[in-house]
């Protein structure tokens, strides 16, 4: 994923307004007056967010008949989550190699106070 895309990506998703979106689209389509009704603002501003996920490539929005339904597009999410997935990878490989260190430092210890 090029950088650009993640950094909007990234963007996006630091909304809690439109992460709440996502998760709504994670059900299932739906247009903006569906999308607004959880919220307390208007029209327009849902308008906004949902301009900012499509920027973004998280949703993509298609005109049915007099709507415009948002859909959630996973495979801009999976991409962000496999660049994720990496760096969980890197701490979890660091948190174990502590883990042996402390083991280690434990029974060092321990066979010191036995003698």
């Amino acid at each position: 994923m090029p950088v650009d895309e993640l950094s909007r990506v990234f963007a996006a998703l630091g909304d809690p307004t439109r992460r709440a979106i996502l998760t709504r689209l994670s059900t299932g389509d739906a247009n903006v007056a569906e999308l607004a009704r959880p919220f307390d603002v208007s029209l327009p501003a849902i308008s906004r967010h949902l301009r900012v996920l499509e920027d973004a490539g998280l949703i993509s929005r298609n005109r049915k008949a007099t709507t415009r339904p948002s859909h959630l597009e996973v495979a801009t999410l999976k991409k962000a989550t496999m660049w994720m997935e990496n760096y969980r990878r890197f701490w979890d490989e660091s948190f174990d190699r502590f883990d042996t260190v402390l083991d280690t430092l434990k029974t060092d210890a321990e066979t010191d106070t036995d003698d």
